[in-house]
């Protein structure tokens, strides 16, 4: 079982930052995949941004440029910057891991990021 905290949500003006963060932790026995994915009532969850084990990325159209996955394998650690935030990035965000191992999904609770006009 793995678990997966996560910390950064919260309220910003748009044009402003925020940088998630999400541990994960439990039975891991390798270095997986993980990611950011965001989702508001009445749509499906879309990708946000992805990061392999080795540290290649991959993101979403509408936020490139504008956010930056980064890892701590050590700390198995996934963290998003978010920089010049805007309204239609408001949204539940959710943390994703995925175990190259066993290819076993896990996600996170979900932390809210509000950005106001």
């Amino acid at each position: 079982q793995v678990q997966l905290v996560e910390s950064g949500g919260g309220l910003v003006q748009a044009g402003g930052s925020l940088r998630l963060s999400c541990a994960a932790s439990g039975k891991i026995f390798s270095i997986g995949n993980m990611g950011w994915y965001r989702q508001t009532p009445g749509k499906q969850r879309e990708l946000v941004a992805t990061i392999t084990s080795g540290g290649r990325t991959n993101y979403a159209e509408s936020v490139k440029g504008r956010f930056t996955i980064s890892r701590d394998n050590a700390k198995n650690t996934v963290y998003l910057q978010m920089n010049s935030l805007k309204p239609e990035d408001t949204a539940v965000y959710y943390c994703n891991y995925f175990s190259t191992s066993d290819y076993s999904v896990y996600w996170g609770q979900g932390t809210q990021v509000t950005v106001s006009s």
